[in-house]
């Protein structure tokens, strides 16, 4: 899987292993990914590279200086326990089979493993599965351990290798809608597996199972978004924070990120605030987590909340320092009863009944329309209220909530920045090319992509070197290294060939002038011109690394595509 760069010859390598698994089928499905569980559980397994690397050490006569070489060539850990094994270590006659159940059980032991001795234990269940296995198992048990397997394989390629698999005679779309409900892909190969195609078909969601969540479109004018919506929307301010999820079961409060990742740590006063707040037997909360100022009400910028993503010091000090105020526009579960198929009026109406605004929850400001004058007056206060623009939303009959999908059911429309793109890219990086001159010892540019959902890979759409501080720019091939690929990943589409590879997965936050025709560049390749992408023009990085967001959750090509379009429609 890992060698072939063809999508469809990869999708169908993983649906004859899935369909050949029987009553492993769950497990594979999780070690494919390289984790142990879904994200929102997370679990870690608390191996570092430095900590394999002394278990290599003392299973060989080799010592740390010369496996840091050997790390150091590669830049795969799971690279040199391959080699490590095959070289170092003698064949014995009395190895143990490595069975998919004995690896999925030893490293949920090392995950589970804590405190006192727990170093010495992890070491000892690694050693045990790496010494009874072969070098290529230990190369991928340890790219398992260290969250590097990068085989290429997004959720949608699963997907559709279930569907091969099991031979699911319905509409494919039911089993993507039951993972936006409930994303877990070992979850929903075991519901396959079993032939329980009722629960596929009636997934909706659940608390403390973080939803994957509705995401909004973009257009450039307000005449354009009235005509898109059927002449009225609702408007609502676009806030520049943190998507935030909140579920309650009756009993626990939790918070997810827009990445299914579970935050609730990291926002102890939420917490509080919604049990003296809200008072129904359960919920599930959609909404912007944004820092303020409670004496004077001023909204303060997305990189000052992002600081208390991950933070496990001072967290105390930065509930202070970085007071969070959400705001909630939309509710997707009550009391025992899936939302999602009850139009946005009515979720909105649900929504405000069931709190009183306070100085922690407050419903996102809005009004209801069909004057695109009356629109854009609250299109620019909101800009003056420090917001990023506003959100059209549909008020239709139909007006469902997608889960996890980007339709035309909301459609964003930010500020025109001085006559470049009206809105910013959020692209990942796939590359970088080394720097010289005064950038030499780090890299020149960055060879940035956009996702192609609908072909699951990632295409190319400029090279960026510009807005970078020199305290990011020369810590780039630090911040990276972990992501660095020893060839170009099975998932990337480019013409360009760059110094360094790397597997797509840190997203920045990119401004440019245009989006015009390129041939060096993939994006959207030959749909505008034959032999041509789509590139953004003069981008420049905003100081903005999208922390909250994967890589394939970055802008996409059909975005692009459409930006394109308006660009053309709006210069005519």
């Amino acid at each position: 899987m890992e060698a072939t760069s063809k999508r469809l010859e990869l999708t169908d390598m993983l649906s004859k292993l899935l369909s050949k698994a029987g009553e492993d089928t769950e497990m594979l499905v999780y070690l494919v990914q390289g984790k142990i569980a879904p994200d929102y559980e997370g679990i870690e397994l608390g191996m570092s590279e430095k900590l394999i690397a002394k278990a290599l050490v003392s299973i060989t006569s080799m010592d740390e200086k010369e496996i840091a070489r050997m790390m150091a060539r590669s830049g795969d850990m799971g690279t040199v326990s391959q080699e490590v094994i095959a070289e170092r270590v003698q064949s014995t006659l009395e190895k143990q089979d490595i069975t998919v159940k004995r690896v999925f059980n030893a490293l949920t032991e090392i995950a589970q493993t804590s405190g006192e001795g727990s170093v010495t234990k992890k070491l000892a269940l690694y050693k045990d599965l790496v010494l009874n296995g072969t070098p290529v198992e230990a190369k991928y048990i340890t790219r398992i351990i260290t969250g590097k397997m990068r085989l290429g394989v997004s959720d949608a390629t699963i997907i559709t290798a279930l569907v091969a698999a099991f031979s699911y005679e319905g509409d494919p779309a039911e089993i993507e809608n039951a993972y936006n409900c409930h994303p877990d892909m070992g979850y929903i190969a075991g519901l396959l597996r079993k032939g329980l195609t009722d629960k596929i078909r009636e997934a909706s969601p659940q608390p403390l199972v973080p939803v994957k969540v509705m995401l909004a479109e973009r257009l450039t004018s307000v005449d354009e978004i009235l005509e898109k919506l059927g002449g009225t929307c609702a408007a609502e301010y676009k806030y520049d924070g943190l998507r935030t999820q909140i579920h309650f079961d009756g009993k626990t409060v939790k918070i997810f990120s827009r990445g299914t990742e579970e935050t609730t740590s990291n926002f102890p006063d939420i917490v509080r605030a919604f049990t003296e707040t809200f008072h129904c037997k359960s919920c599930i909360l959609d909404g912007e987590s944004v820092p303020y100022n409670p004496e004077t009400g001023e909204l303060y910028p997305f990189q000052m909340v992002s600081q208390r993503r991950g933070r496990k010091y001072d967290l105390e000090g930065k509930l202070h320092e970085i007071p969070i105020v959400v705001f909630l526009f939309d509710i997707l579960y009550l009391d025992g009863s899936s939302l999602l198929a009850v139009p946005y009026p009515e979720r909105r109406k649900k929504l405000e009944s069931l709190f009183t605004e306070n100085d922690h929850f407050k419903p996102a400001t809005r009004i209801v329309s069909s004057n695109a004058h009356e629109i854009m007056e609250f299109f620019e206060r909101s800009i003056s209220d420090g917001c990023e623009g506003i959100v059209a939303k549909s008020v239709g009959a139909d007006s469902y909530y997608r889960a996890g999908a980007r339709g035309w059911q909301w459609i964003k429309f930010k500020r025109d920045y001085q006559k470049e793109l009206s809105d910013s890219l959020d692209l990942v990086v796939l590359g970088a090319f080394s720097g010289h001159g005064r950038r030499k010892g780090t890299y020149g540019a960055l060879l940035m992509g956009v996702y192609d959902h609908r072909r699951d890979i990632f295409e190319t759409v400029c090279k960026l070197g510009t807005g970078f501080t020199d305290d990011v720019l020369f810590n780039l091939p630090k911040i990276l290294a972990d992501y660095r690929s020893p060839n170009k990943p099975n998932n990337v589409n480019s013409i360009l060939e760059p110094d360094v590879w790397f597997y797509p997965s840190i997203v920045l936050e990119v401004r440019g002038a245009e989006i015009t025709v390129s041939p060096v560049h993939t994006c959207a390749f030959s749909s505008v011109v034959s032999g041509s992408g789509l590139s953004l023009r003069f981008p420049r990085f905003t100081g903005n690394f999208r922390k909250d967001k994967k890589g394939d959750q970055c802008t996409t090509t059909e975005e692009v595509l459409s930006m394109f379009n308006n660009q053309k429609k709006k210069g005519a």
